[in-house]
């Protein structure tokens, strides 16, 4: 098993938002630090916002542990609803159900009396509105209202919008100044640099696990970082595909080769480019000289359109899709019938080892 070969006790790079594997780097941090302490100070009106991938409903659910029975939390991320369905969500949220029938109002008068008891029982109330760039402009007039559930010396209730970027923009609009107005401070995570890159990679191993040193080797970090953005998200991705390619090929240390050979199959650095970050880098450029064959035997063992001719795999193989636009010394192999068949058994015998 590929957790036994690396002496792991569980998958490290997961795609769950494990609060456990948070990595709290400088921004994450700072980040995590601002939301409590608006919270905790009473301003009111909170905004989280980050690019896709970057780990905020990790850190929003680190933000609800923090907090624990100090407060009262209700926590959203199904936001594509109006405002009526945004106040069921919030009241069913709270284990106190919303009939299909019962208007805004009637709703609006059962969450008062929710906060009532709640500073009565000196606990503060918390709404976390996750994904909130998705929620309708009258959805975010009505978070606004909710706001002014107030005394005269405190809020009621402390609400924390976090979105992606699109969020900021909708906040920006001239209809939006009175929202604007009401959020007393905005937070940003920004993409990781390379040595927090190599910090999150070995946070994360270590939380799974792994106490040697080093399964990410230094090149294999850089490329990681550069062919990640340095977004958690794509780190993951191409740390758990290496992890898979080099099982497969019986490696114990996962080199730079081996992440990009990778991404060309996650094709992540297009991915990249739809996240709106640069991974132009030279560091993460292919290198000048021809890679060992035995790390492309070890990458089309786990892809086999690579590996087989597109006759073998069908016309719509994506062997056939891909379309290198130029022949590879590989390719001039792999016309060879008796390179065909030892690489084929090759193939057999890795794809045996592999954990699907």
């Amino acid at each position: 098993m590929l957790l036994d070969h690396y002496g792991l006790r569980e998958q490290p790079f997961g795609v769950t938002p494990n609060p456990r594997f948070l990595h709290l780097s400088a921004g994450h941090r700072e980040a995590l630090a601002s939301l409590v302490y608006g919270i905790e100070s009473g301003r009111g009106f909170l905004a989280l916002i980050a690019p896709p991938g970057m780990g905020k409903t990790t850190l929003l659910f680190q933000l609800l542990e923090r907090l624990g029975g100090a407060a009262r939390t209700v926590f959203l991320f199904q936001t594509q609803c109006d405002a009526r369905g945004l106040m069921r969500s919030i009241m069913q949220d709270l284990g106190l159900g919303a009939g299909e029938e019962e208007d805004l109002v009637s709703l609006q008068s059962r969450l008062n009396q929710v906060l009532i008891e709640e500073l009565q029982a000196r606990r503060k109330f918390v709404l976390v509105v996750d994904e909130a760039q998705n929620l309708e402009d009258s959805a975010l007039e009505f978070i606004r209202m909710l706001s002014n559930f107030e005394t005269p010396r405190e809020k009621l209730m402390h609400i924390v919008l976090a979105g992606q970027p699109q969020l900021a923009e909708k906040l920006a609009r001239p209809s939006m100044v009175q929202l604007r107005q009401r959020v007393s401070m905005f937070i940003r995570l920004r993409p990781l640099n390379a040595a927090e890159t190599g910090e999150y990679v070995n946070h994360r191993l270590r939380v799974a696990g792994y106490s040697g040193a080093g399964l990410f080797n230094g090149g294999a970090v850089s490329a990681v970082a550069g062919l990640s953005g340095g977004i958690p998200r794509n780190i993951n991705n191409l740390c758990f595909n290496a992890l898979s390619l080099g099982y497969a090929g019986g490696r114990k240390t996962i080199d730079s080769d081996i992440v990009r050979e990778v991404a060309t199959d996650l094709d992540l650095r297009l991915l990249a480019a739809e996240t709106g970050v640069a991974v132009g880098s030279s560091e993460t450029e292919a290198p000048s000289s021809p890679r060992p064959d035995h790390r492309g035997a070890n990458g089309w063992a786990v892809m086999l359109d690579r590996i087989l001719p597109s006759s073998a795999l069908g016309s719509g193989s994506h062997s056939a899709r891909r379309n290198r636009t130029t022949q590879a010394p590989d390719a001039v192999l792999a016309s060879d019938a008796g390179w065909k068949e030892a690489v084929g058994s090759v193939a057999g015998r890795l794809r045996g080892r592999m954990v699907h």
